[in-house]
């Protein structure tokens, strides 16, 4: 059922993802572990297609969904770490369209942080639209802030790609998506060549999990449910629009750069190792990212939620076991992907499945990174 290297010291991350796909909570998936810079995980299993049966191999890639979000922030913050720009700045500075509608004081600290107060587009927007980097700018910059901007935060879910990444395209000279390739490696893929479309993962829906969740208790179950079942709640508008299967074409070939990541989970994992040991943003730029910025009730998400500089910190909203909570940070996916990386325990790690299932009562990232971290003692 599943294939790969584990070394033994971390065999009770082998099982808890072997009983995943047994119990059928994955269809597929694949998980991977560097402990100081040493793989110590590298596992796959089940099938990348459940419809035609197709197997996951080494190399199957699947979309991350916001789990992107971190490789978007990390070009901003390499281009800040070069001197191209501050997180102080304000984002007319560097992209003079956006201060329009009382946007003019918004820093790019503020856009990394989900405080800008633009979560949701205020009107639909089409696939073809979203492929277009020029109409989300010029959206984004006509559009007025939802709250007054730094005064609260809450999650933007699809617009922060577009608002950071914007950013990135004024500053570098290069659309995001090719800085990411660039500078973060070429097997982290955001905007899929349409020859590799055949190879993905296929993404399915799984059905509701009915494990206890220490989360869902009445109150929050209810608040989502409205939340969920309300096309005016800021949860729906911010996640739904634009909207379309991330099966189609053309939405992975877009390459959206808060959602459209497409990677194994050992190209994720590699990229926090390298966030880890340096090389990839400098160890004190790392650290200054994950400063908490803001905690709290979540505008958008319900539930509360935590965030440095575009990595998310363990919260409600990303929930990490007791061992993981003091340093632990990164972000996860709708699909329950999880990218994570931890500075003081050397750990980095990815978790790249192809069966979503609702976030309330979903613990399949949650008991591999338990297990990561039971093994180091």
């Amino acid at each position: 059922m599943i294939d790969g290297v584990c070394d033994d010291a971390f065999a009770g991350v082998q099982d808890v993802f072997a009983e995943n796909l047994r119990s059928g909570q994955d269809d597929g998936a694949a998980v991977a572990v560097f402990v100081d810079g040493r793989c110590v995980v590298d596992l796959w299993g089940g099938v990348a297609d459940a419809r035609s049966g197709r197997p996951w191999v080494r190399d199957t890639a699947c979309v991350t969904f916001s789990a992107t979000k971190a490789l978007t922030a990390a070009a901003a913050l390499l281009l800040a770490e070069r001197g191209r720009l501050a997180v102080s700045d304000r984002v007319a500075d560097h992209w003079p369209e956006f201060g329009a509608g009382g946007k003019d004081a918004i820093t790019v600290e503020q856009l990394l942080t989900h405080q800008a107060g633009l979560p949701a587009f205020a009107r639909p927007i089409g696939l073809d639209e979203a492929a277009d980097a020029d109409a989300m700018a010029e959206q984004l910059a006509g559009q007025a802030p939802e709250w007054e901007p730094g005064s609260a935060h809450g999650y933007h879910a699809l617009t922060f790609g577009w608002l950071v990444g914007e950013v990135v395209r004024r500053v570098s000279g290069r659309p995001v998506q090719e800085v990411i390739a660039e500078e973060f490696g070429p097997d982290l893929w955001l905007g899929v060549r349409p020859a590799r479309l055949p190879e993905l993962a296929r993404i399915a829906a799984g059905r509701p999990l009915r494990a206890p969740d220490p989360l869902a208790d009445e109150s929050t179950v209810i608040r989502l449910v409205a939340a969920t079942s309300d096309p005016d709640s800021p949860l729906l508008r911010s996640t739904a629009n634009p909207s379309g299967s991330f099966n189609r074409p053309e939405l992975l070939t877009a390459g959206w750069p808060a959602a459209g990541l497409v990677c194994t989970a050992r190209a994720l994992a590699d990229f926090y190792r390298r966030l880890v040991d340096g090389t990839l943003l400098s160890r004190g730029t790392v650290k200054e990212a994950i400063r908490e910025r803001v905690r709290g009730p979540d505008r958008t998400l319900v539930i509360d939620s935590a965030f440095g500089l575009g990595f998310m910190r363990p919260s409600a909203s990303m929930w990490l076991p007791p061992a993981a909570r003091p340093s632990a940070f990164g972000h996860p996916g709708a699909s329950g992907a999880l990218g994570l990386g931890d500075l003081e325990a050397g750990v980095a790690l990815a978790y790249v499945p192809n069966l979503t299932h609702p976030a309330l009562g979903d613990r399949r990232a949650y008991r591999l990174v338990e297990a990561v971290y039971a093994a180091l003692g």
